[in-house]
């Protein structure tokens, strides 16, 4: 993980929820249709776990998907994400929608996206995330890029950066660590 800045570092001291874009955040944004027209997803099992350390670390976690995809369901259920919207046309109101669900205020949230969709989210939450293979112009809305690309580490990178600047990283990860 690069160095934070302080403002990075601060805002993501704040963070209670990460919400997440599927495709091209926890997918590498390929879409693999099966024979029967199914949509088959690539997940990086590190995000996962990164998911659940979040969890685990008190962080709470939702995904905000534009397209419908029963693998995503399916994951999410994996992973206990609670906050799960799919086939969502205005994630503005959605991100709305859960804010009055968790009331929890902007400065408390934290997003990833990749595209220009997620520009409305963006613009909004205490601290706005871009993955390093993302549309170029979406650079200019964040507050930090992963070097990551999506579905390649970048959420596992957001989550380090979250426990880390909140202090939790390494009473998370000890059981993990050489004694």
């Amino acid at each position: 993980m690069p160095r934070l800045s302080s403002r990075v570092r601060n805002r993501a001291r704040k963070i209670k929820l990460l919400l997440l874009d599927l495709d091209g955040v926890l997918t590498d944004g390929g879409i693999f249709i099966d024979g029967s027209g199914d949509e088959v997803k690539r997940f990086d099992v590190r995000d996962g776990h990164g998911l659940r350390l979040l969890q685990r670390g008190g962080i709470r976690v939702g995904i905000v998907s534009g397209r419908s995809a029963r693998a995503a369901r399916h994951r999410a259920r994996e992973l206990d994400i609670e906050l799960f919207f799919q086939g969502v046309g205005d994630k503005l109101a959605v991100y709305e929608k859960i804010k009055r669900m968790t009331k929890l205020t902007d400065g408390e949230v934290a997003y990833v996206g990749d595209d220009m969709v997620d520009l409305p989210l963006l613009s909004r939450v205490g601290l706005a995330v871009g993955v390093a293979d993302g549309w170029g112009p979406l650079k200019s809305h964040t507050h930090y890029i992963t070097r990551a690309r999506g579905g390649r580490g970048a959420v596992r990178e957001v989550v380090e950066l979250l426990l880390k600047s909140q202090g939790k990283w390494q009473e998370l990860t000890k059981k993990y660590q050489r004694s």
